[in-house]
């Protein structure tokens, strides 16, 4: 019999894991360009995904790689770099806030693109969402008038491409194993990530003796290696053992670990902000809590 308490232990784990993200890539910035951080952090999550899953690409339908290129793409590829570029001006308790609106956009998505119907509760709990988002952004942009919090853009772009993903995961990938989506997606992304990376000044001799650069590959490999490549792992055994909406709660628990990290870290973040945060979060709840006749479904 299966433990029952292991799903808690995964969610818990992986929520760590991912609110630990934020303050990786603030360090990682400290040494590098957003540029070299979002290209390293795919080269070295598609070097162990590609060694793990490599096999797994031949049982992928011919039909299917289009929808892999594009899923790598706007769920990996440019977000990894959007991240990256927000944090060059906004704290990065912010960031894993406005991460927060994920679920949201994937029932937005889900309506005007997929035709995916929804109830009155989802659409009251996009629209506390996005009135938390607005509060915590103006506010954010007042309290740190040095910060440009144009760049709040960036995650809410990015936020918007992972709800693209999942509904393209949902509908066209969905007989494909996690593995081989993982593997698939980086096999195309890793080639432009080299690209990108040699056209930047990183393999300059003297920024591979810089001590900043190295304490920054240090928290980039630690980001690549646990946020992306055994987060994905994670998450994948966190679905299969439980439910995608079990799993979505992962939303609600990364922000107070980002806030944690962010503080120890100096950054400010006050009361109207976490009154935001907070307006987000139960937006996000409202929007997944299942109604009676869900619950009812197999």
């Amino acid at each position: 019999m299966k433990n029952p308490n292991l799903k808690w232990i995964y969610l818990i784990t992986l929520s760590i894991i991912w609110g630990s993200s934020f303050i990786l890539i603030k360090k990682s910035l400290l040494g590098l360009t957003a540029y070299q951080l979002g290209a390293l952090r795919t080269i070295i999550t598609g070097l162990i995904l590609l060694t793990f899953g490599f096999k797994k690409l031949k049982t992928i339908p011919t039909d299917k790689w289009k929808w892999l290129l594009l899923s790598g793409l706007i769920g990996s590829f440019i977000p990894a770099f959007f991240f990256a570029i927000a944090e060059t001006e906004i704290d990065s308790v912010v960031v894993s806030v406005l991460n927060s609106l994920v679920p949201l956009n994937t029932i937005l998505l889900g309506v005007a693109v997929f035709k995916i119907t929804s109830t009155k509760k989802q659409v009251l709990g996009v629209i506390v969402g996005f009135v938390g988002t607005s509060i915590l952004i103006l506010k954010g942009a007042k309290l740190n008038p040095n910060q440009n919090y144009l760049y709040a853009g960036y995650v809410i772009a990015s936020t918007i491409m992972y709800a693209a993903n999942v509904n393209i995961i949902k509908r066209h990938l969905q007989e494909i194993k996690p593995l081989a989506i993982a593997a698939g997606n980086y096999a195309f992304i890793i080639l432009p990530a080299i690209l990108i990376l040699c056209f930047t000044d990183f393999f300059n001799i003297e920024n591979l003796t810089d001590s900043k650069v190295l304490n920054a590959l240090f928290y980039v490999t630690i980001l690549a290696v646990f946020g992306t490549a055994i987060a994905k792992i994670l998450y994948f055994k966190l679905v299969q053992m439980s439910t995608p909406v079990f799993a979505s709660s992962v939303t609600y628990i990364m922000p107070i670990v980002a806030l944690i990290w962010g503080i120890l870290d100096g950054e400010s973040f006050e009361y109207i902000q976490g009154f935001a945060a907070l307006l987000i979060l139960v937006g996000v709840y409202l929007a997944h809590k299942p109604t009676p006749s869900n619950k009812l479904k197999k």
